[in-house]
């Protein structure tokens, strides 16, 4: 089964060709389909910001490591007991890349994003096909095409992001990074009535973007105050909920500082697993009362995510297409920054559901000979 995988460990950003990192398509034994397994024929895989960071060794150095947990498909195949939540060979899917054990204590705790044995199907899904557990599959609604619904694993996240800010209506809402989560965020934000809502983004594309799909303003940490847009917006009380969705060390380092008495902080994103960011207790502990949490992964959120998906304006995050075989490039035009999101199409499915991003002759003029084939 051809699979995309990390093939020599070393950052992907680093200029050194002999360390740099590389990605490519790897021949994996096919999965083994259990009774209660789904089969799923995948149609799109997308590159998620983490993928990078296991090129760099974040979860292990052994290679092969294959990748790909954003995912869309076809059931192929069902187990002979895969039938408790109704899919049939055929079905238009997506899905949650980690199945959570239900018998642990912390997943009997309703705390399944500790699971004890998460990583048990934790499988490659950036490949030919996929076998999953069936409580990790969920069929997609008929006006969602296979395109767009490689990003529910994504849409969990933003969902899961709102749910640890417990914003309430008219709360003053400021988001850092305007990458696929940043982007995603903002509109789940919106729906939950955030107000001032801001985008803070160094990117101009990505900030004009977040305006586009909702943004009252947006800052440019490069050639403005952020402190000082940010209280001139918030007049001068700050943000009740401040979000990290850029995972980067420079960034995060100023956002306590926008952040209103009482305020939430979230640190969506994955970090460098030696960063350490300096904390004045006092200041922002003692005195300010804020509270700083983070994200692993979705419990929980995946049917909501279904439920907003066909609400969700997406198509500029799946404007970027390259088929299996061209992964490599495919990294490589994620690491640029060019696009957003950059998709991977393992087979080519029909589909049935028009995309208003979704023609290959599109992508073609975008890519101009590269990227599909």
């Amino acid at each position: 089964m051809r699979t995309v995988a990390v093939t020599k460990i070393g950052s992907l950003r680093d200029p050194d060709e002999t360390r740099r990192g590389r990605i490519g398509v790897v021949d994996f034994p096919d999965q083994p389909l259990g009774p209660e397994d789904v089969r799923i024929r995948v149609a799109y895989s997308a590159i998620c910001g983490s993928d990078p960071h296991l090129a760099e060794g974040f979860f292990g150095t052994d290679v092969p490591i294959g990748l790909g947990h954003e995912l869309s498909g076809v059931v192929e195949a069902l187990g002979e007991r895969a039938h408790r939540n109704g899919l049939r060979i055929g079905d238009r899917v997506a899905g949650n890349f980690l199945r959570f054990c239900g018998t642990c204590r912390p997943c009997q705790e309703g705390r399944q994003q500790f699971c004890e044995h998460i990583q048990d199907y934790n499988r490659p899904g950036m490949a030919e096909t996929v076998t999953w557990h069936e409580s990790q599959v969920y069929r997609l609604p008929d006006e969602v095409s296979l395109r767009t619904g490689c990003l529910l694993e994504p849409v969990s996240v933003a969902v899961r992001i709102a749910d640890k800010t417990r914003i309430r209506v008219g709360d003053r809402v400021a988001i850092c990074g305007g990458g696929p989560i940043g982007q995603l965020a903002l509109q789940v934000m919106r729906m939950n009535g955030a107000t001032s809502l801001t985008m803070i983004e160094p990117i101009a594309a990505r900030r004009d973007m977040a305006r586009r799909h909702g943004a009252e303003h947006v800052i440019d940490p490069v050639g403005e105050d952020q402190r000082a847009r940010s209280e001139e917006i918030t007049g001068g009380r700050g943000y009740d909920i401040v979000i990290d969705a850029s995972g980067s060390t420079r960034a995060v380092r100023g956002l306590l500082d926008i952040a209103a008495k009482g305020a939430t902080v979230i640190y969506g994103a994955m970090y460098p697993h030696d960063f350490e960011m300096p904390l004045n207790l006092s200041d922002h502990l003692y005195l300010k009362e804020l509270t700083l949490t983070g994200v692993f992964v979705s419990p929980y959120a995946f049917p909501r995510a279904l439920q907003i998906l066909p609400h969700l304006a997406v198509d500029e995050l799946t404007a970027a297409v390259f088929d299996l075989d061209d992964a490599t490039e495919a990294f490589a035009v994620h690491v640029s920054g060019a696009h957003p999101k950059v998709l991977i199409r393992c087979n080519r499915l029909e589909d049935g559901i028009h995309d208003s991003a979704s023609t290959a002759d599109a992508v073609d003029e975008v890519f101009a000979g590269g990227g599909l084939a």
